[in-house]
């Protein structure tokens, strides 16, 4: 009796401490006064294989809040038989008649080539744009997605080409790391993939190597690089192991 007793407690903690983080959404509000008046909803790491937050309260949450955009940046899923999954997922929670606008992240390229182009399928039939290294001019400013830096996907150069310098410009990207190499002004970067540690442990990252960002401490929330604002959402699922500690799944509304 005492060891069943022991044996629920220990089951009652680790539910609390490693994934309840990853059921209880936490909804981050950043107010920028950046001058377009733009509402965006920005989605990251969902994870699809690794996820504990239902498409219904992305879904609810999108009618309440009425965002001019959905930006979504990256890391859907790594593993192809996944991908209905995810279709089914991107279809209950996106909202149609509302501009959505993604990027790859470092999972989606374990998928081979096959698999991509099926992943690129289903965000397209999701109602979302993909931006891989491209621009596109939305109302009152520039959008540039600039695909995965960590797998070498990233072109800086080539995104920015015909960016109009006279608007505010907002970057999409995956990996926070490619704030390094980007030599071109932009006024807001969007990105994900470090799910702010996972594992919220201090310093685990000057340990774990995830990049010179990382290492420098800057692993989630909003920041100030290079005289440039850049916010890091802690993301919505997980890589293995399936499980958060002291790091709640994010979802971020950018008021700009």
């Amino acid at each position: 009796m005492v060891y069943a007793i022991v044996i629920l407690l220990l089951a009652a903690v680790f539910y609390v401490f490693f994934i309840f983080p990853t059921q209880w959404l936490k909804v981050v509000r950043v107010k920028q006064p950046l001058g377009i008046g733009a509402k965006v909803i920005q989605i990251s790491d969902i994870h699809i294989e690794n996820l504990r937050v239902p498409a219904g309260r992305i879904r609810k949450l999108i009618e309440r809040e009425k965002p001019d955009y959905i930006f979504i940046s990256g890391d859907f899923t790594q593993k192809e038989h996944m991908l209905p999954r995810i279709e089914r997922y991107l279809a209950r929670a996106l909202v149609p008649g509302i501009p959505a606008y993604a990027v790859y992240g470092n999972h989606d390229y374990r998928l081979d080539s096959e698999g991509i182009k099926k992943l690129s399928a289903v965000i397209r039939n999701a109602g979302a744009e993909l931006l891989l290294n491209r621009s596109v001019k939305l109302d009152g400013f520039q959008l540039v997605g600039i695909d995965d830096f960590g797998t070498r996907h990233s072109k800086v150069g080539e995104a920015f080409r015909n960016v109009d310098s006279s608007l505010p410009v907002i970057v999409l990207t995956h990996d926070p790391n490619v704030i390094d190499a980007i030599d071109r002004e932009y006024d807001y970067l969007m990105a994900g993939h470090f799910h702010g540690m996972q594992f919220y442990i201090p310093f685990l990252f000057r340990f774990i190597d995830k990049g010179a960002v990382a290492k420098r401490g800057i692993v989630q929330g909003l920041h100030r690089e290079r005289g440039r604002l850049i916010y890091i959402s802690a993301g919505m699922g997980q890589t293995d192991p399936n499980a958060r500690l002291f790091i709640r799944s994010e979802i971020t509304i950018h008021e700009l």
